[in-house]
């Protein structure tokens, strides 16, 4: 066993023993650290994430800080969409902007498949990063087909996401054919990672919550399960997670994955029952509870590390990303504690 794969978050993600439950943030490299605002200054999301030695320093940033289990890879969910053409940019304050919407079968067509080439930049970083983090596990990421399609079809963020279930319901042949091109975009993409070294995937669908258990079944887990399947062979740990997905927990376990991210909503031993007893579980502190201040923060590090008893393997995170305005010391103080916690 390598010293990657014998690290506490690899163990914990395959549910073996641990020296002390493993915690990463999801957004840990991002607005809430000031170096990370200094050297993000007049250079845009997009443009950031397309250079190596940014790529590599910004990723690096909580590792050194905070002392966490594992680093997560700096980029963004729509990096592999713009590589397969697809007009956007990532606006400050909106989030993914896309100039032509996809709603006909004529605008799938300009959504072409990606090679390993179209971003070799992401191959380049994380030959850095691998050799900068030494026995420290990098994470690897990617948007599931469902998320990537509703910022295609809406245009942008959405509160309704009325466009994409009008697609769904009334157009299965377009939308099966749009989340199948897409689960080939993610697939190429978390292969170039996973060929680039890291040690685990995560495949972020943000905003099935938005669906109901049937709909997800019919419509978005095929897809979901051809990306998370097409890596058995890879060797990683697959992390699924998303945002008010209680109801459906289960299934996104059944899609492929070897640990369930849950958000703050479902209690990780409620979890852990929906899910079955052979997956791990990453979870899950509101966001929120960092700004209550030291005292709560402790109860509600405590609690969900108890919980977390019941999976057969835990990695202790937030239940959505970091806060930009959250304290960094707060971090920093929480990895400790929870190091310190679990350790005894």
């Amino acid at each position: 066993m390598t010293v990657l794969e014998d690290s506490p978050f690899v163990r914990a993600c395959r549910g073996l023993s641990v020296p002390h439950t493993p915690v990463w943030f999801m957004r840990q490299a991002g607005r809430s650290l000031p170096e990370y605002r200094k050297i993000r200054e007049g250079v845009g999301m997009l443009e950031s994430c397309r250079r190596p030695d940014l790529v590599t320093e910004i990723t690096l940033q909580p590792v050194r800080r905070h002392n966490v289990d594992a680093a997560i890879f700096f980029s963004d969910i729509v990096v592999p969409i713009a590589a397969a053409g697809v007009d956007l940019d990532i606006v400050a304050g909106t989030g993914p902007v896309v100039a032509e919407p996809i709603r006909t079968e004529a605008d799938l067509q300009r959504l072409r498949p990606i090679t390993p080439a179209d971003v070799d930049f992401v191959t380049e970083a994380m030959k850095l990063l691998t050799a900068e983090l030494g026995p420290t596990p990098l994470i690897g990421f990617a948007g599931a087909p469902f998320t990537l399609a509703s910022y295609l079809i809406e245009g942008g963020p959405s509160r309704t996401y009325l466009k994409t279930k009008a697609m769904m319901y009334g157009a299965p042949d377009l939308w099966n054919a749009l989340l199948a091109r897409l689960a080939d975009i993610t697939g190429t993409f978390l292969r170039v990672q996973v060929d680039a070294g890291v040690s685990a995937v995560q495949l972020f669908d943000s905003w099935a919550g938005a669906l109901s258990e049937a709909d997800y079944r019919r419509y978005v887990m095929p897809h979901s399960a051809t990306v998370l399947r097409g890596l058995i062979d890879a060797g990683v740990p697959r992390i699924h997670f998303g945002v008010g997905t209680g109801l459906l927990l289960e299934a996104m376990g059944e899609a492929g994955a070897d640990v369930v991210g849950v958000d703050w909503r479902t209690p990780l031993d409620e979890a852990t029952r929906r899910i079955g007893p052979d997956r791990a579980v990453q979870g899950n502190l509101d966001p929120a509870v960092l700004f209550a201040g030291w005292e709560t923060v402790e109860r509600e590090t405590r609690r969900v590390l108890a919980q977390g008893k019941a999976a057969p393997g835990h990695v202790f995170n937030l239940g959505h990303g970091v806060m930009p305005e959250t304290d960094p010391e707060i971090l920093t103080r929480l990895v400790a504690l929870v190091h310190e916690v679990s350790g005894t």
